[in-house]
């Protein structure tokens, strides 16, 4: 095989893994960092942190194929994803079945490589998150609010994490509320990266937050931004966050609302949904920032 068509190779594998657009690795990681800086034992170790990072980047590729693989016929008609890869014909099934192996594979080294204390505790909630994680992708068949769905997937980002630096999943209150700001979160910014895809998903008859919503939608988002911030101040308080949490938290909660206060249901151009996707990393990320310095004044 020529050195120019493993390239293309490379890079159509790249693509699938979605490692171009690095807006969605992050936004898995930050709940990650969230729930790393709020436990008793926070700073954590570089260690943890480098595995953590590993791990989602390897867990969320393996999403991304799954997703692909379920949606491949229905990419095919969404102007957003008609050219994926797998909807273009640019990756083969096999192909694609095999890299989500290999994925699956590198994730589960991973969680062998996490502290011996821990291994037992991170793999029963990785085998549990594994199967919620490959039927998400089916519910926007079944299911009203598919978006629900994919944030329960996001909320292992945060108990993975604090069950590989504490050996456990007591912590109270601030894990509660890191997990229940991470699952309100991502219901919020995937309802609104739903909206992209609303009129294709109506016509071809595909379930989404957006579409249940209805007119309700922009109300129910600019609750569950509240509520993340509400949930995450509530965790930092009682985790002994200093004061330098704070103005940044108070900064990314009126980021929050006014990122939805300028979105517009049947927006256009459809940038400007993937544009608000991007500012909530970026809104996630102050946050973030701002529980490291708390915990490392």
């Amino acid at each position: 095989m020529e050195i120019s068509t493993i390239s293309k190779n490379l890079y159509q594998w790249f693509l699938l893994l979605r490692w171009n657009k690095p807006s969605g690795r992050l936004i898995l990681l930050i709940p990650a960092g969230w729930s790393l800086w709020l436990t008793p034992s926070a700073p954590p170790s570089w260690r943890i942190v480098a595995l953590i990072i590993t791990g989602g980047l390897f867990a969320s590729g393996a999403g991304c194929i799954a997703n692909d693989l379920w949606d491949q016929k229905f990419d095919r008609q969404v102007t957003r994803t008609k050219d994926r890869p797998l909807a273009r014909g640019t990756i083969s099934a096999p192909t694609a079945f095999g890299l989500l192996f290999v994925m699956l594979l590198f994730s589960f080294l991973i969680v062998i490589a996490l502290p011996t204390s821990s291994f037992t505790l991170c793999l029963g909630i990785a085998l549990l998150a594994l199967p919620i994680i490959l039927i998400y992708p089916s519910a926007k068949r079944w299911f009203a609010y598919p978006q629900a769905i994919l944030a329960i997937c996001w909320g292992f980002a945060v108990l993975i994490p604090w069950a590989a630096s504490e050996s456990s999943l007591f912590g109270g209150i601030p894990i509660l509320s890191c997990w229940g700001a991470t699952v309100l979160w991502t219901f919020g910014f995937d309802t609104v990266y739903a909206m992209a895809d609303s009129i294709d998903d109506k016509a071809i008859g595909l379930k989404s937050s957006v579409l249940t919503l209805g007119n309700n939608t922009k109300r129910i988002v600019t609750i569950s931004y509240a509520l993340t911030c509400f949930f995450l101040a509530i965790g930092a308080y009682v985790a002994g966050v200093t004061w330098v949490f704070w103005p940044l938290w108070v900064i990314a909660t009126l980021g929050m609302q006014q990122e939805i206060r300028t979105i517009n249901r049947s927006g256009f151009p459809i940038s400007i949904f993937g544009r608000h996707f991007k500012n909530q990393v970026w809104l996630g990320g102050l946050l973030l920032l701002g529980l490291i310095l708390g915990r490392m004044n």
